[in-house]
């Protein structure tokens, strides 16, 4: 006895879709719910209850909980009050209704009423007149076409599950009511042909079986159009409902199809059970096994490997969705959201992988991202297995820590590895990048764990092992200031701080390191000690100044008088400094003109004076000083300018008279 199963029966695109993606995040752990029932499937909606992500009626009972949208979509407000009640919101609206909410709202944004066909209460039509922004209408029959009111423009679209039939039928009407018609055909393509194909296989079956939910308003659909031309025609959600001897009672053949809300685990247990209990087999042209037909039923739900790598040629791209050629019987379909590349022409080739195998219409559904994504997580293991640290940016705060992009690779970073301190403010790390260690892997659930702490900890580490190799007593090397402490300044001199004691910064006393260096200031230092054992540099930077008393003879020769400041005073006398580094002593007696009792008398600390070198010795680096022969020395110079100036005596003035006329010589 003949079994034949509709091509194109169970998950529509949308639903495999959306299913999928609260399997994926039953997975992840994450506190869920749906909004409504997923689908109009009780066998998945109860599973999915069981795993923690149970339907809930009304957004205020989110509770705080990552909130599925179905694939009927919803209206824009509910998405804003459930932003508003701080819920994370997954919207797994079917690409079709996505389409048709578009429509609606565009349509209506200029003030053009639209008219939606579809059944009244159902979720998507609900959520679809929630996008209009003017007139909107809802019939479902012709006569409720009739009854509304005459229009000059209107547009006209349906509901993606309306029966086509349906459709022409109150298009008809809407002419007569609408000046200016615009038409969109939102009907999805997959109803379409799923109901025919329903159709056909109703006509010439002896009995039909329709698998699905008796609350799904396609599946529903499906059996009223299989049971206006097959009388014997039963609705079952699952095996178990399928009335026993079903197949003896109905005569010799009969036809199988699937609502789209209906898994393919749940229609593949339906044909067992009547393969099995009702001794049936396949329609084919000879004889087959069991395990052959079952093999045939498996080749009709996936002619593909999911997860496949295959390399395709572009066909067409359009606005939404690209076609590409991958060889095989069915094109597949690549949403242009999930296409990595730029540019994307017809005669491309391009590397996609096979996500679904069946979308509800015979197409293979593709993704180019998930191949970049593997790429990037073997990339990522990579380096993982090699110990190597990773580049991330921070992408975004999350309970306990921050989310990181690395490589494409999402990462949880702990509070407690961002910094070798205490993080306060963990969004101060969003849109920064940093260097991170991954510290934990989860293959089976692609978690990554890193740490930026860790990061530093190593990557210090390497640059003190680095510079230790690299420095040796006596060598010049170029550090930065880090920080100024009492007894002198750190210099890091590439990965490892050394200490520049507060004797090696002058040749002259400082009482302060910042007298001579500043914090981030870049200097040339002088290695002078190594101690590895103790992880202690000691470096020098007067070592690489000129000494003061190079040279002292030429630039202070006895008896010239120079300017200096009192420095110091003792009881003996006091200490000019000429230079920096470079003091000469002042004795008690040669402070003043006149003998006094104590130093204080004739100077105090600070004071500028001239004095006189009286004699210079380099190699006991002493220099005699005296205020008082310079004071001298300098009265003598004033007295010398305030000398009288003697004038010249006066020459006679000749006359005729006073010089008489010379003789004459006598002839020779």
């Amino acid at each position: 006895m003949p079994l034949e199963i509709a091509p194109h029966a169970g998950f529509c695109m949308g639903v495999r879709r959306a299913v999928d993606a609260a399997q994926v995040i039953c997975e992840s752990g994450t506190p869920s719910c749906t909004l409504g029932e997923l689908i109009h499937n009780p066998q998945v909606v109860e599973e999915l209850r069981r795993r923690g992500m149970p339907p809930i009626g009304e957004p205020s009972e989110a509770a705080g909980r990552q909130v599925l949208i179905r694939s009927h979509g919803v209206a824009p407000q509910v998405l804003r009050e459930l932003e508003a009640l701080g819920c994370k919101v997954q919207d797994l609206t079917c690409p079709f209704v996505d389409r048709l909410h578009r429509i609606v709202a565009e349509a209506t944004a200029g003030g053009k009423p639209v008219i939606v066909v579809g059944e009244r209460a159902h979720p998507e039509v609900v959520g679809t007149v929630g996008w209009a922004q003017g007139p909107a209408w809802v019939v479902a029959t012709a006569e409720e076409a009739a009854a509304l009111p005459e229009m000059d423009e209107a547009t006209v679209c349906a509901q993606t599950t309306f029966p086509p039939d349906r459709w022409e039928e109150i298009l008809r009407v809407l002419e007569t009511r609408v000046k200016h018609l615009a038409r969109q055909n939102t009907i999805c393509s997959a109803t379409h042909q799923r109901q025919q194909e329903a159709r056909e296989l109703a006509a010439r079956s002896d009995a039909m079986i329709v698998v699905g939910g008796r609350h799904s308003a396609n599946t529903r659909k499906l059996y009223e159009s299989c049971r206006a031309l097959c009388p014997r025609t039963i609705l079952v959600e699952c095996a178990a409902e399928i009335p026993p001897a079903f197949a003896n009672i109905h005569s010799d053949r009969i036809g199988m199809t699937a609502g789209a809300s209906t898994p393919d685990g749940t229609l593949k247990e339906v044909v067992t059970a009547m393969t099995d209990n009702e001794n049936m087999n396949p329609v084919t042209p000879e004889e087959t096994t069991q395990s052959e037909f079952e093999a045939g039923i498996e080749s009709t739900m996936r002619r593909y490997r999911t997860g496949q790598t295959v390399t395709g040629t572009v066909i067409s791209v359009g606005p939404e969705i690209i076609i590409v050629n991958i060889g095989g019987k069915s094109d597949g379909l690549l949403k242009v959201a999930d296409c990595t590349e730029e540019g994307v022409k017809e005669g491309d080739e391009i590397e996609v992988e096979i996500v679904r195998v069946n979308d509800g219409e015979g197409n293979v559904v593709l993704s180019q991202r998930n191949v970049v994504n593997r790429k990037a997580w073997e990339a990522l293991m990579a380096k993982y297995n090699a110990g190597e640290i990773v580049d991330g940016v921070g992408k975004e705060v999350v309970r306990g820590g921050l989310l990181a992009d690395v490589g494409g690779v999402r990462a949880f970073v702990p509070a407690s590895h961002l910094a070798n301190h205490y993080v306060e403010k963990i969004g101060e790390f969003v849109g920064k990048d940093m260097r991170l260690k991954i510290i934990e892997v989860d293959e089976k659930k692609k978690r990554v764990v890193a740490s930026r702490r860790e990061a530093i900890k190593e990557e210090n580490e390497a640059r003190k092992k680095e510079a230790w190799d690299r420095l040796e007593e006596g060598m010049v090397i170029t550090g930065e200031v880090r920080r100024l402490v009492e007894f002198g300044a750190f210099v890091d001199v590439g990965g490892v701080d050394g200490l520049i004691h507060i004797t090696d910064l002058s040749w002259s006393r400082v009482k302060e390191a910042s007298e001579v260096v500043k914090p981030g200031q870049r200097i040339q230092v002088k290695v002078l000690k190594l101690d590895p054992a103790r992880g202690r540099i000691s470096l020098g930077y007067k070592q690489l100044l000129p000494q003061p008393w190079d040279n002292v003879e030429e630039r202070y020769p006895v008896d010239s008088i120079v300017a200096g400041k009192v420095v110091r005073i003792t009881d003996f006398g006091c200490f000019v400094e000429l230079e920096r580094g470079l003091d000469g002593l002042v004795h008690i007696s040669q402070c003043a003109p006149n003998k006094i009792a104590k130093v204080e008398d004739a100077v105090q600390v600070g004071q500028e004076v001239h004095v006189k070198v009286l004699s210079v010795d380099p190699a006991q680096k002493r220099i005699s000083l005296s205020i008082r022969q310079a004071l001298e020395d300098e009265a003598m110079d004033e007295a010398a300018l305030d000398l009288p100036v003697d004038e010249p005596a006066a020459e006679p003035v000749e006359t005729a008279e006073a010089a008489p006329e010379a003789p004459a010589e006598p002839e020779a």
